[in-house]
This record gives structure tokens, sequence and C-alpha cells, in this order.
């Protein structure tokens, strides 16, 4: 038995709440010009007093050394093992856009980049991050020159910025296949191969390869976004949903498709939020909180900031959001939890493997470990200690009575 077998067992429906505020890529690390990382620069009172009464730790994503992307770092923060539970980021997104998925599709995350065609080198993996009225209009393009190739149909559906995705429809497709997308600028595109020889493989290069090539006849001379980058390729998985193994009545309040993807991968309700920013989440999450059990609120643009080197502008959407902190303690909810998927330090410019921040506020609160702050030194002084992020929901669990006694 497993641990979410376990809890699957354990677990008992009652009427107490849990939210989740998932604040994306929270944890950093010294930034060198500042000696302090985001938390520590950041102005947050609220954060600050509600680490001081709630229980505090720095949880570890996936494993020591390991770096996340944020489709595994979240299966972790829902008690899922992300280690078998591997599921590409082209689903996420694409169950995120509204995509319905059958079982000859292969999904893949894709966006726009600046490919400099004479040294071949993408010099901005994110075309300068447009407009996405811009990606909408490109996307249209493409898909009217691109409907097919071969026996494969092509579904492009826009995101947000820079971002879309690629449906590939057709028999005999396989997702083991490596991606095109260099991680960075100022280095070569990767040519689209197989990671296994079987047929499948063989044909999904071969189809991939072709679209990519295609598109960039299309859109080569059309300024900051003239090529495109495709990663992340997925079938639909076989995954339990919330319901199942916990026994809650869950609900999503996102903005960006990825996260609302994960979201109903792992069976949360969608709730459409009526704009973009986070007051239009909390005004929902109150809205919604009489309906639901379970809230998994998520705010993307800190991760945005970090991965861009943009350590002011972190900073201050942390103190942006802690101004609405009280919103989320006026609901009076049973549990609290607030932490990050994964770090995202603007000193590195993208994810890293650092335990990330976590504080979780239940009414029954343990004694005083002397944190002062809602930072990564202080929340290293806290109950928790490093743990597993795959704790965090029995923690939850637990503390809401959701789970029943193990053994006699």
């Amino acid at each position: 038995m497993d641990k979410m077998d376990l809890i699957k067992e354990l677990s008992q429906k009652n009427e107490k709440k849990i939210i989740f505020f998932v604040i994306d890529g929270l944890g950093g690390i010294t930034y060198p010009e500042k000696g302090k990382t985001e938390l520590e620069a950041a102005i947050t009172p609220n954060l600050d007093k509600l680490a001081q009464e709630s229980l505090c730790g720095l949880s570890v994503p996936i494993s020591y050394g390991i770096t996340p992307g944020s489709g595994p770092s979240h299966l972790s923060l829902f008690g899922y093992d992300p280690l078998k539970h591997d599921i590409g980021r082209g689903v996420l997104e694409a169950l995120g856009l509204g995509l319905t998925m059958t079982k000859n599709d292969l999904a893949a995350r894709a966006n726009f980049a600046t490919l400099d065609y004479e040294k071949n080198i993408v010099v901005d993996r994110r075309a300068g991050r447009p407009a996405t009225e811009k990606t909408v209009e490109l996307c249209k393009f493409l898909q009217e020159k691109i409907p097919n190739i071969g026996d494969v149909e092509i579904i492009i559906k826009p995101g947000k910025g820079h971002r879309f995705v690629v449906l590939f429809r057709g028999e005999g497709l396989g997702e083991k296949i490596y991606d095109n997308d260099p991680q960075k600028d100022g280095h070569e595109p990767h040519t689209i191969r197989e990671h296994s020889p079987d047929n499948e493989s063989k044909k999904t290069s071969h189809i991939v390869n072709q679209f990519i090539d295609k598109a960039m006849s299309l859109i080569k001379d059309n300024g900051a976004m003239n090529y495109v980058l495709v990663r992340g390729f997925s079938k639909y998985p076989a995954i339990p949903s919330m319901k199942e193994a916990y026994k809650l009545t869950p609900a999503a309040i996102a903005v960006y498709p990825m996260y609302k993807g994960l979201a109903q991968l792992v069976g949360m309700d969608i709730l459409k939020v009526p704009g973009e920013t986070l007051s239009d989440e909390i005004a929902l999450l109150k809205k919604e909180y009489n309906n639901y059990d379970f809230f998994y609120v998520h705010s993307k643009e800190t991760d945005a900031f970090g991965e861009d080197g943009n350590f002011e502008g972190k900073v201050n959407k942390l103190n942006e959001i802690d101004k609405i902190i009280p919103e989320l303690l006026s609901l009076d909810p049973d549990v609290l939890v607030i932490t990050g998927d994964h770090s995202t330090p603007a000193v590195i410019k993208g994810h890293s493997w650092h335990p990330v921040p976590l504080l979780l506020r239940s009414k029954y609160k343990v004694l005083n470990t002397g944190v002062k702050r809602f930072t990564e030194q202080e929340c290293l002084k806290g109950y928790l200690g490093i743990f597993s992020a795959q704790d965090v929901m029995p923690l939850a669990m637990a503390n809401t009575f959701k789970l029943a006694k193990y053994g006699a």
C-alpha cells in the first residue's frame, strides 16, 4: 500500500474547509546586490503575523537537488507522487484552454520565440512577451495554413501572452520525443527526435519537425514572433481524482491555462474567474465559498518576475499579495495553506531546486517555535522543518479531521 492508497482508505467527509493559496515561484535565494531574498526584502506584515501563529517549514517538491516543473510540483502539493504520475505539460495546457482530448491526441505546449536565422540561435524564448491578441491572430493564421500534416490533424489553440497549444490528432502517435526548446536564450534550437526506437515515436518526431518547418516558413519575417518552440509532449494520463482519494469537493481558481488544466486533471471543478487579477480571484472565492470544501487559489506573477530576473518586480508583487491576506482570513477557513509550487529565484532567472516556504494555519495551534517572518530562513525554524511537499495534503486533512485513525 502506498501513501495515496492509505489516505484514500482513511479519508472521511465533513464540512470543514481548506484553502490552498499557491504563490507561484514563491521561494528565492539571496540576491547578491541586495543581500536578501525576495521574501526578506518584501514588506509583508500580514504574512509575517500569520507565520507566527502557524505551522511553518520548507517543502521539497520532488527530491533534494531536483528542479521541478510546475506540473510535478503542483502534483506534490496535492499529495500525488510526481515520479509515479509523470504528466506532460502539454496535456495540462490543453485542458486548461478548454480542449477535449481523445486517445489519439498528443498535446504539446508551445510558444512563439525570436530566432536569429543567420546564426540559428534563439535570442528570446518568449518573443518579447507579446500581447495575447497578437498570439491569437498568429495562431489563427497558422491554423488556416497548417490544418493537417499527412494523416494527422493539427489543432492550434492560443493561450496567454506568447503561449499556445498544439494538438496532434491521429493514429499511432507517441509521447517519447525530445523538445526543440534549448531552455535558455543564446542557444540553438534542438531538432525534434525520438528517445525511443518504436514506430510511434519515429512517426511523431517526423510529424512535429514538419510542423515546425512549415511554421518557420510562414512566420520567419514576422518580427519578434518568428519561430515556434514546442515541448511537453504528452497524452492523457490515468490519475485518481481528489474526490476519490480525499472525499473532497474541490474547486480551482486560476487564470493561467496550465494550472486550470492540472486542477481539472485531478478532478477539481474549474471556476471561471471574471477577470485576470488576484482581486478577481478572491472575489470569486468569496462568492463560491459555501459550495466547496477545498479551494486551490493560484497567483502567477511572482514566478514570471523571477524568470525574468526582476528582483524588484517580484518583491513588489509579494507586497501586493500581502495586502489580500486579511480577505482570506475573513473567510475563517479551518485550514489555510500558503506556499509556492517551487522556488524561482530572480538571481537564477528560472525554477530552482531550493525548498519552498510554507505556512499552515490551523484552528488547532501548536507551540510558538520562534518564527518571526514568512521568509526562507524563518520558516526553517518552524515546526515542520524541511519536509516533502507530498505531506502537505495529509497535514491539511488531519487538521480538519478528514483522516480517520490508522490501525487499532
